[in-house]
């Protein structure tokens, strides 16, 4: 309990880099033992408001990160700046601590719900401000506990506009030397290339803006204050925008309008005796992240891992893997159809409308209809049944609207006769053109995936028989449609679990097969054991076991390592691995998803992050490029059936050589008998084990 304590105090100090290790922590807490006042007065506000965290029975919410108590160190750091150590510094830190504590948890609430936004740091800049304004009151303080700060020499050796990108740096933590920004630089080249770039591209250019302005280079590179450029360019180029060569021109554009901010409030700042602190790089930054937001700019982080690369890494294969919306449907209808328009689609799928899917039933010459299509029956789409997309409830039906002769079109009911259906993830489905009398559903009625609702007819604004698909925010007929994605089909012999089909595709969904469901259906405390080979000789014995995380996820354990699997949609999934453990990286490659579903030679892809594949500093190297050209790291997986139990795969990457082979047999009772990935092979060497 002790140690993780310590952990969280230490991940205070790495939260203010933007890095969430108390490794990281435990550096730039070292660092701070160059000024004791400063260590001892920031290490007080951190503990003080830790302490408070537990007292109020929130200790739980800090055991995995220094969130809520890097603000409270920041002022116990500024505090000891200003202040020697002593009992009445130590209040007073102490008070300030658990003040910020409280004002960040406020401010963190109202922010993130309201607004959508972090706090950044600013808890620290209004308690820093009023703390300082306070002390100018209290005359024992003044007079017993200011000090003259101690400088090192080797800035004299340093050219300024090397030196006062060092001494910015180590003003973060209101220690302005360079002997502690040189290691701090160094810190972040060690961490996150992306962020040392950040930090110098930040500095120079806010600097150079700066000198430009004031007409002095010698001038703007000795300004401390230039930290606030480095905040912002970290902040925007590699934390809350994903690492790209856009987010890095936005980046870059903040801090050269930060600099008018800036200079301004050391202005106004200064006729009341205390320094601005970071107000530029919170206004700056939150201004700009909250219009990015409102404008819907797509590469703002929706999850944020522990460096700028692993964030990249993270974006660029969830993005490849996972194409489609969180609204998904299932087809309406059983066999093969073809997409007759798809979502903006040349004829009636435009504006607020062209989120939609319009399918229709082909023979093998592309014709709708046999014969000369002058009769209804004579269309192949005519009178099949319409099943339901999703799970929910039956708030809409018309079923009393005549079917239109071929050709012809109402367009006075522009919808036909339809049914509308609830979701309980929040938006409606409309599915449009039954036939008339045919619907089988009515309002308030309950329906489950696959349902029969009613039969494809040729109602409404429609020329031939077809059957209308669209997603919606609410459940007036035809309101503004939604994206969506259609989940579980095939079309040409591939498999997509979750995508928009194209036009002209013909499409067919399918019905997940119970064996293969059951055979990847893993249960709690199960081992599976494998005896590793490589190049044919015996490597290694490992155990993988099964476990549930705190959401419900599953995932496998091997002690090293953990590789989170489940079941979504008809597809059985390897997300995504924490930890390092190469043999898990290599299940991932060898198979990241399987369809639950099998048909002779029935092909898919996929998209395996660049962790899964690379190491050390090729996967560095890949990933710092890739922010500027992302298609820099890729690495796509194409996977077959070539027997009921076994897949046959191709690993393929811009930054790999020949592409790698691999192979997977499935286990008759459960998991994975064999796999094969080049030149390393994987046996199952003793049965599971089921704890019940």
């Amino acid at each position: 309990m002790i140690r993780q304590h310590l952990k969280t105090v230490l991940c205070s100090y790495s939260e203010i880099c933007f890095l969430n290790h108390w490794g990281i922590g435990l550096v730039l807490f070292a660092l701070t033992l160059v000024n004791p006042n400063v260590c001892v007065n920031g290490l007080v506000a951190v503990l003080a408001a830790y302490v408070a965290a537990q007292f109020l029975g929130l200790d739980k919410a800090f055991l995995a990160s220094g969130f809520y108590t890097y603000n409270p160190l920041m002022v116990g750091l500024s505090m000891g700046y200003l202040f020697r150590i002593s009992p009445l510094t130590c209040l007073i830190v102490a008070l300030a601590g658990i003040l910020t504590f409280v004002v960040t948890h406020m401010m963190h609430s109202i922010s993130s719900y309201y607004l959508r936004l972090p706090i950044l740091s600013l808890p620290f800049v209004l308690i820093s401000s009023l703390a300082y304004l306070a002390s100018a009151r209290y005359s024992n303080l003044l007079v017993n506990g200011l000090y003259e700060h101690a400088f090192g020499n080797l800035e004299l050796y340093l050219p300024v506009w090397f030196s006062g990108l060092l001494k910015s740096l180590g003003a973060i933590f209101f220690m302005p030397r360079v002997e502690v920004g040189l290691a701090m630089l160094v810190l972040f080249f060690l961490c996150s290339r992306i962020l040392f770039f950040l930090a110098i591209v930040g500095y120079y250019s806010g600097s150079l803006v700066t000198a430009l302005l004031i007409g002095s280079f010698h001038q703007a590179f000795t300004n401390a204050n230039h930290f606030n450029f480095i905040w912002i360019a970290m902040a925007l180029g590699g934390i809350f925008l994903i690492p790209s060569l856009k987010s890095y021109v936005i980046a870059v554009v903040a801090v050269a309008t930060s600099t008018l901010l800036l200079h301004a409030m050391e202005v106004f700042w200064a006729s009341y005796g205390i320094p601005g602190f970071a107000l530029p790089f919170n206004l700056v930054t939150l201004a700009f992240l909250y219009v990015l937001g409102v404008t819907g700019f797509p590469l703002i982080s929706q999850v944020i891992k522990a460096t700028p690369e692993a964030t990249l890494d993270h974006y660029l294969t969830v993005t490849r893997r996972f194409k489609g919306t969180w609204r998904t449907l299932s087809l309406p209808f059983a066999g093969a159809w073809t997409v007759w328009q798809g979502p903006n689609g040349q004829w009636t799928h435009q504006g607020a409308w062209q989120h939609a899917f319009d399918f229709v039933i082909t023979d093998e010459q592309g014709h709708t209809f046999k014969d000369e299509g002058h009769n209804l029956t004579d269309y192949y789409a005519f009178g099949k049944p319409i099943l339901a997309p999703i799970r929910g409830r039956i708030t809409g039906v018309t079923n009393t609207l005549t079917d239109n002769p071929p050709g012809h079109a109402d367009k006075a009911n522009n919808w036909g006769n339809l049914v509308v259906i609830q979701d309980p993830r929040g938006f409606w489905v409309e599915l449009s053109h039954f036939k008339k009398g045919s619907i089988v559903v009515a309002e308030g009625q309950w329906v489950e995936k696959g349902a029969l609702l009613g039969h494809c007819g040729n109602s409404g604004y429609s020329p031939q028989p077809h059957i209308h698909l669209h997603v919606q925010a609410t459940e007036t007929v035809g309101s503004a449609t939604l994206p969506f994605s259609l989940v579980g089909f095939t079309s040409d012999g591939q498999y997509f679990a979750n995508d928009l089909p194209a036009e002209g595709a013909v499409v067919e969904a399918i019905v997940p097969n119970k064996t293969l469901t059951r055979q990847l259906t893993f249960l709690l405390d199960q081992t599976l054991n494998f005896d590793v080979f490589r190049s044919g000789q015996l490597l290694d014995t490992v155990t993988w076991t099964v476990k549930m995380a705190w959401d419900g996820t599953f995932y496998f354990d091997s002690g090293k390592g953990r590789l989170y699997f489940g079941i979504h949609e008809c597809t059985f999934y390897l997300y995504h691995t924490e930890g390092y453990d190469r043999y898990l990286n290599l299940l991932q490659l060898a198979l990241p998803r399987l369809p639950l579903y099998y048909a002779p030679s029935l092909r898919w892809e996929d998209h395996a992050p660049s962790s899964a594949l690379q190491r050390g500093f090729k996967q560095t190297a890949i990933l710092f490029f890739s922010a500027f050209y992302h298609k820099l790291n890729c690495i796509s997986v194409t996977c077959a059936w070539s027997a009921p139990q076994q897949i046959c795969g191709t690993v393929t990457a811009s930054c790999l050589g020949a592409p790698m082979c691999t192979q997977v047999e499935l286990d008759p009772e459960n998991g994975f008998k064999h796999l094969v990935l080049d030149d390393w092979e994987f046996k199952r060497s003793a049965p599971q084990e089921v704890n019940s």
